[in-house]
């Protein structure tokens, strides 16, 4: 439910900035750091400790540097085009995917701890990074909601903050920052997929029934936290694994919302039409 409440406030930056393929790509990156740093604990240190509390702040450091790394490298490629820059987060999410893969085959003493952190298994998380977990994603939800103008003047017309005076560098590095920070602790904690569709997923269903970006904000939120809790309800009482479980509610939930929205717009605009002369008259 934390990560389900505070991915979708970063989400809402992606969706902003027309670069969503983020919430792809970035997931995957985190999770390939993660499987980088098993393979350099198991060369340099040794066998693994699995469930070691230095092994976990290894993999999550590993998932924080590959996610920045690619993060601002994507970023500083992002004025080359929109057609080149989704082609460049297509390539960036096939090569991490590509890498996971080869990094858990190198290292086969890391793969069941590997894959119990990819799949995001709420049984692994133990107290110690519940606890971290909540303390990061407070700092990050006080963070985005405490900068929130100009976070989202960057993020909305580049230009124009530019003209008002603001460091657009310097609002860029610390956004970027807060999206390396939560996808890297969603990725240990949840798993790529339940951090990818937290990310993209509510926003997506916010828009549809927003208008102001505060209240587009405070939406995304709620419907990633009840989605996450109803999700996780549905998975234990029907025996469904967890992260596919909240997803695809998630996806009901934005299929649902559309086809609404749809059907009220029709029901709008045949009220709006004035009315057909009688043939009679």
């Amino acid at each position: 439910m934390l990560l389900g409440l505070v991915c979708p406030l970063v989400g809402v930056y992606f969706l902003l900035r027309r670069m969503i393929f983020l919430g792809v790509a970035l997931p995957q990156l985190s999770a390939a750091g993660i499987g980088l740093a098993f393979l350099l604990y198991s060369e340099l240190i040794g066998q693994h400790q699995h469930g070691a509390g230095g092994e976990r702040l290894l993999a999550l450091a590993g998932s924080f540097v590959i996610t920045m790394a690619g993060l601002l490298a994507l970023a500083a490629l992002e004025r080359g085009g929109r057609v080149m820059v989704e082609a460049r987060i297509g390539t960036a999410y096939a090569l991490a995917a590509g890498a996971t893969m080869l990094f858990v085959a190198v290292d086969p003493f890391g793969e069941a701890e590997m894959v119990n952190l990819l799949k995001g298994d709420i049984i692994a998380t133990t107290s110690t990074s519940l606890r971290l977990l909540v303390a990061v994603l407070a700092v990050v939800t006080v963070l985005l909601f405490a900068f929130r103008k100009e976070l989202l003047l960057v993020s909305f017309d580049r230009e124009m903050a530019i003209v008002l005076g603001k460091r657009a560098e310097l609002w860029d590095g610390l956004l970027y920052l807060l999206i390396g920070v939560t996808i890297s602790f969603g990725v240990m904690n949840a798993g790529p997929l339940v951090t990818f569709g937290f990310l993209v997923i509510p926003p997506l269903t916010a828009r549809l029934v927003t208008r102001r970006m505060l209240t587009f904000s405070l939406v995304a939120s709620a419907l990633g936290g009840a989605t996450a809790f109803l999700g996780f309800w549905a998975a234990y009482r029907l025996d469904l694994p967890l992260g596919p479980t909240e997803v695809t509610l998630s996806g009901v939930v934005l299929l649902m919302v559309a086809l609404l929205r749809a059907a009220l717009v029709r029901t709008w605009v045949w009220a709006a039409l004035p009315a057909r002369p009688d043939r009679r008259g």
